[in-house]
């Protein structure tokens, strides 16, 4: 891709590189740019041709409109009120499923949207705004740095449906947090502001322009020596992502147990008839 040329992957992301700035926008902004497959398909494509890139110094991730990433399409959770997957058989715009592993991977694709980022070489800040919601927030929590508004909504909602945050989520945000803050927002799925996840440590930086300051924060990386930032950053995940692949393992386990049970059907059930859940005790 030349300088300042735009590449678009499925309608769904907008890729624009300039001055070594990679600019990555999720673009479906009528749909708080929500996970849907060919979003999928998307972003990792996305991640995937940066990996590659000599020329870039510095990307970044962010949603157009009034919203980062809002989380799960809604038409992923109609399919699981009728007892199908989150995201394990939904098949993107490459024919790919969504929990398939590709040869060599640690990662099937809903995690590797997440997950790209860190393998992406160079630092990858997140400018959120608006919503930042289940698999929102995990794709956020995939970048090196995240710069919000003071008033963006964050929150892992995946027990809120039944389900555990299953796209690199535990490890990502355990990596930031107290290991009691963590479990204190997977088990509750309460949305927090953008000012709270700041003074948890969730976020890097408020600002009321945060687009405006991640592309002020990769420029100042753009004027370093792209071998000792991408050294440092290599450095730095190495401690940081130790284990990561047998994390992800056990998560697709856990989250492969419960998609599609009573359990999880009910708790997608009980939200769409705004009724009390009436769950039954674990067998195992």
């Amino acid at each position: 891709m030349s300088s300042a040329e735009t590449k678009s992957y499925n309608d769904r992301v907008k890729v624009s590189i300039e001055g070594g700035i990679a600019d990555v926008r999720l673009d479906r902004a009528d749909k708080r740019n929500a996970l849907d497959p060919a979003m999928f398909d998307a972003i990792a494509r996305a991640g995937k041709d940066l990996v590659s890139n000599k020329e870039i110094r510095a990307v970044v991730l962010s949603g157009s409109g009034a919203s980062f990433c809002a989380g799960l399409d809604f038409a992923s959770f109609q399919s699981m009120a009728n007892g199908g997957s989150s995201n394990g058989d939904t098949k993107s715009n490459s024919g790919e499923n969504a929990g398939a592993m590709q040869p060599g991977a640690i990662t099937h694709l809903a995690q590797q949207i997440c997950w790209v980022w860190q393998e992406v070489p160079v630092p990858v800040i997140a400018a959120i705004q608006g919503h930042a919601l289940g698999g929102g927030m995990q794709l956020a929590l995939g970048a090196d740095i995240r710069i919000a508004h003071p008033d963006t909504q964050f929150a892992m909602r995946e027990v809120h449906w039944g389900l555990i945050p299953d796209m690199t989520g535990t490890l990502m945000l355990s990596r930031l947090v107290r290991d009691d803050v963590a479990k204190d927002l997977v088990f509750s799925a309460r949305v927090i502001s953008g000012t709270e996840a700041h003074q948890l440590g969730v976020v890097t930086r408020l600002t009321d322009s945060p687009l405006e300051v991640a592309m002020q924060i990769a420029s100042e990386i753009a004027e370093r020596s792209p071998d000792a930032v991408r050294g440092a950053k290599a450095l730095i995940n190495r401690l940081s992502n130790a284990g990561a692949a047998e994390h992800f393992a056990e998560e697709r386990k856990i989250i492969y147990s419960l998609i599609g049970k009573p359990n999880q059907v009910e708790a997608v059930m009980s939200n769409f008839e705004k009724r009390p859940a009436s769950f039954v005790s674990p067998t195992a």
